[in-house]
C-alpha cells in the first residue's frame, strides 16, 4: 500500500505521530554540515544535544500513543574545530538511539516492534479505559520484562527507563534522563550510550582502585522496593558554583519521595564543598505523584507535591493510573539542601507545573536565609497530560458540556484585561493560524467574538516567595509575571540557583485555545523577560494573590512593540517555521546577564505534504539567535535530516567533551542476524500472542 493510500485509508492520525511529531529511523554518525552566517568563537569544540522520545514501536498504528512515550533519542550538533581556518569550525550533525534495556530488548523482534513493551502514558491516563483493561496492560509489561530475563534473550531487562527526557552533565559524565529509571550515561561528541549511572559510577567506565573498594551507597540501596527508589527525576540540577547533582527519586510507597546530592569528585577542590547524601526520606508527601521537576536554590530545595498522582493504587479508587484532582491544593516542600528532615509544607490552589525557572534565597543583611524565590511554568489543570495522548480532558465541574482535546499552550486570562479573538486560518498544514497578510490579527480592530469558555487554563510563569521566617508556612507572594503562555524555560548557566535577571522560554502566537483544539500546538515565538523588572512592578503594585498578573498584554501587543527596552522581547518565526527548546550559551567574556546566544532546533513546515506528513527528504535547521536583542539569528546550520519536536536539550563545552571520564566499553546492539535461535522464534510466538 502507498503511503497516500495508508493516509487517506488510516483517517485522523495522532497529533503527536504526524508532520514533524512523527519519528525518525535513520541515524548519523558525525556528519558534516552547510551553513550560513558566522559562527561564535564560544561555540567553537563544543557541542548542542537535544533529548526526545523517537519510538521504535507502534510508531505509525499510534494505538494508545503519548509525547511523552517513545524511546529515547539525541539529536546534536558539534562545532567541530576546522583544520582549514582558524578559529573556525565545521559543524557535524549526529543523531543516535540511547540503547537502553528496553531499546535492546524491543529490537530483538519484529513482533515486539508492533506493540511497545510498556504501556503508554495515554492508557495509564484514559479515564474511559476499564480496570481490567489497564491491568492486563500492566500485567503483560511485567510478563514481557521476566521473559527477557530467560536463557536465550539477547538483552535481560534490568530497567524500564527510556532515558527520552533531558540530558545534562555532571562530575565528567553527561547523563540522559527519564522519571521510570536512573541517568544513563553517553559519551560526547558521537553520543554513543555507555551504561547506567547509579550515582557511584557508570556502566563501562574504567574504574580506579578506590572506587572498586568504595561502599558507599548507591541509587535505591537495598531492600524489597529498591528499583523503584533509582527511578531519578527527568530534571537533575547541577550547582554551577560547588558542582553538587541534586535530585529525587519518586516512588509509589512511602515516604513517596527520597533525595540524594552528589558531589563532584573531579575538578579543582576549591570549589567542592557538601556531603554526599544519597536516598535520604523526604517526610511528608501525600502520595505517588507525577512530579516532573523541582526547585533548587544555592541553599535550599523546593519538592512539589501537586494534584497530579501516578500511582497503581489509583486503580482501588476507580480512577486511572495517572491522575489529576482539582479538589486537591498544591503543596511545596521547602527544606535545607542537606536536610529534607526539615521540611515545611506549603499550601496553595491547585496546579500543574512541569517546569521550575529559577530559584533563589532571599537573605537578610546577616546573610541569612527569609525567604525561598521561585519561577515556574504553572498550569491550572493537567489539560497537556491528556492532550499529548489525544484523549480529551476529563470535564471540569464547572466547564460546558462540549469537551474538546486542549493544546499545550494557551491564551488564557483570569483577570479579564486582555481579550482574546479567533483567528481565521489561511494554513491548515499547521496549528498556528495566520490572516491573509502573514502577520497576527490586530486585536482593536478585529470583529471577531471573544473566546471565554477556556479563559480558565493557564500556562503562565509564576513567582512565588515561600517566607521562611512565619511561625506557620506562608507564601507571601504568588502570582504571574506575564499574561501570555510561556513554557520550557532556561536561563543563563551561570546563574541558575541563583537570581537570574532574564529568563527565556517558547510561547506561540496562537492566542486562543478554540484556534487549536485537537491539534499539538507548536512553537513560533521565543521569549525574553526581564524578571527583575516585572518583579519590580509586582511589588509596587501588588497583583491579585493566584489569580493576578503583572504584564496583562496580549501577544499581539507584544509582538507588536518596538521598545528596546520592554520587560517582554519576543523573537517571531517566519511563517511556517517553528522552534524547539531554546539553550542559553554565553560569551566567554560576557558584558552583561543576556550576552550570548540561544540555540534551538527549527523546522520548516511549508516541506509538508497536502496530508500533513513530512516527506523522505524533510530537513531541519540549527539556528543561533542573539539573545541580548532577541531579533538576530547569526548561523543557521542546515541539517542531513529533520529533528523531530522534542523534550530538552543542554550546550556541552570543549572543556567537558574533553575532561570526559575514561570509558572502557560502550554498548552495542546485537547482531540479530547472526543469533537467530529456537528461543528467539518461541519467544517472538509469544509476543504475538500478546498482541
Amino acid at each position: 500500500m502507498s503511503n497516500t493510500s495508508r493516509k487517506r485509508k488510516r483517517g485522523a492520525e495522532h497529533p503527536y505521530l504526524t508532520g514533524n511529531f512523527a519519528p525518525v529511523t535513520t541515524t548519523h554518525t558525525p556528519t558534516p554540515c552547510a551553513y550560513t552566517g558566522n559562527i561564535p568563537p564560544e561555540l567553537l569544540g563544543g557541542e548542542y544535544v537535544r533529548n526526545g522520545g523517537n519510538p521504535v514501536s507502534n510508531a505509525d498504528l499510534g494505538r494508545d500513543a503519548h509525547w511523552f512515550d517513545g524511546d529515547g533519542m539525541l539529536a546534536g550538533v558539534l562545532f567541530q574545530r576546522s583544520t582549514m581556518r582558524q578559529n573556525d569550525a565545521v559543524p557535524h550533525f549526529v543523531n543516535q538511539y540511547i540503547l537502553t534495556d528496553l531499546y535492546i530488548s524491543s529490537s530483538e523482534n519484529d513482533s515486539s516492534l508492533r506493540t511497545p513493551i510498556l504501556p503508554s502514558i495515554a492508557t495509564l491516563v484514559n479515564p474511559v479505559l476499564s480496570i481490567f483493561y489497564i491491568l492486563l496492560r500492566i500485567v503483560r509489561s511485567v510478563f514481557l520484562v521476566l521473559l527477557s530475563h530467560l536463557a536465550g534473550s539477547q538483552q535481560a531487562i534490568k530497567r524500564i527507563s527510556v532515558a527520552n527526557t533531558s540530558i545534562l552533565f555532571h562530575d565528567g559524565r553527561a547523563l540522559a534522563t527519564c522519571e521510570s529509571g536512573p541517568p544513563i550515561r553517553v559519551q560526547l561528541p558521537g553520543l554513543e550510550t555507555v551504561g547506567w549511572y547509579d550515582g557511584k559510577t557508570a556502566e563501562g567506565e574504567v574504574m580506579d582502585v578506590a572506587q572498586h573498594d568504595s561502599k558507599e551507597e548507591v541509587f535505591g540501596g537495598s531492600g524489597l522496593f529498591s528499583f523503584m527508589k533509582e527511578w531519578t527525576t527527568g530534571h537533575p540540577k547541577v550547582d554551577p558554583k560547588t558542582g553538587e547533582m541534586v535530585l529525587f527519586h519518586c516512588t509509589f510507597a512511602k515516604p513517596f519521595i527520597h533525595y540524594s546530592v552528589i558531589p563532584r569528585a573531579q575538578g579543582p577542590e576549591t570549589t567542592r564543598t557538601g556531603s554526599r547524601l544519597l536516598n535520604a526520606p523526604v517526610p511528608g508527601c501525600s502520595g505517588g505523584k507525577m512530579m516532573h521537576d523541582f526547585g533548587v536554590s544555592l541553599k535550599h530545595t523546593v519538592i512539589m507535591d501537586l494534584p497530579l498522582s501516578l500511582t497503581p493504587f489509583n486503580l482501588l479508587k476507580n480512577q486511572p493510573v495517572v491522575s489529576y484532582d482539582e479538589d486537591k491544593s498544591s503543596r511545596f516542600g521547602v527544606f535545607p539542601r542537606q536536610d529534607p528532615s526539615k521540611v515545611r509544607w506549603y499550601e496553595t490552589k491547585g496546579c500543574c507545573i512541569f517546569h521550575t525557572a529559577n530559584t533563589w534565597d532571599e537573605v537578610d543583611d546577616a546573610g541569612r536565609p527569609i525567604a525561598v524565590k521561585m519561577l515556574a511554568c504553572r498550569l491550572t489543570s493537567a489539560s497537556l497530560v491528556y492532550s499529548a495522548g489525544n484523549l480529551t480532558p476529563p470535564k471540569k465541574r464547572k466547564d460546558s458540556d462540549i469537551q474538546r482535546p486542549m493544546s499545550f499552550f494557551a491564551k488564557y486570562d483570569e483577570d479579564n484585561e486582555c481579550i482574546d479573538v479567533e483567528r481565521t486560518p489561511s494554513d491548515e498544514k499547521t496549528a498556528l493560524l495566520w490572516n491573509e497578510h502573514n502577520s497576527v490579527l490586530d486585536m482593536q480592530s478585529a470583529s471577531l467574538p471573544p473566546i471565554s469558555e477556556d479563559d480558565d487554563e493557564q500556562c503562565r510563569v509564576y513567582y512565588y516567595r515561600f517566607d521562611l521566617a512565619s511561625s506557620a508556612p506562608l507564601i507571601s507572594h504568588q502570582y504571574a509575571l506575564a499574561a501570555i503562555p510561556f513554557e520550557f524555560p532556561t536561563v543563563n548557566p551561570a546563574k541558575e540557583m541563583s537570581f537570574a535577571r532574564y529568563i527565556y522560554g517558547c510561547s506561540t502566537s496562537n492566542e486562543t485555545f478554540g484556534a487549536a483544539l485537537g491539534k499539538a500546538t507548536k512553537i513560533d515565538v521565543l521569549l525574553k523577560i526581564d524578571a527583575q523588572s516585572l518583579l519590580a512592578q509586582g511589588e509596587h503594585e501588588p497583583p491579585a494573590s493566584v489569580t493576578g498578573c503583572v504584564d496583562r498584554r496580549s501577544m499581539s501587543q507584544i509582538l507588536a512593540s518596538q521598545d528596546a527596552n520592554d520587560p517582554i522581547r519576543a523573537f517571531k518565526m517566519p511563517k511556517q517555521w517553528f522552534a524547539q527548546e531554546a539553550r542559553f550559551v554565553s560569551r566567554d567574556h560576557p558584558i552583561s546577564e543576556d550576552d550570548g546566544y540561544l540555540l534551538f532546533y527549527a523546522f520548516d513546515e511549508g516541506q509538508l505534504d497536502e496530508y500533513g506528513e513530512c516527506s523522505t527528504d524533510a530537513v531541519s535547521e540549527l539556528w543561533v539567535l542573539d539573545a541580548r536583542n532577541m531579533m538576530d539569528v547569526v548561523v543557521r546550520v542546515k541539517l542531513p535530516q529533520r529533528v523531530p519536536y522534542g523534550l530538552h536539550g543542554n550546550w556541552f563545552s570543549e572543556g567537558q567533551i574533553q575532561g570526559q571520564r575514561a570509558v572502557e566499553a560502550v554498548r552495542k546492539m546485537p547482531n540479530l542476524d547472526s543469533k537467530r535461535t529456537t528461543w528467539g522464534t518461541v519467544k517472538g510466538g509469544i509476543i504475538r500472542a500478546l498482541g
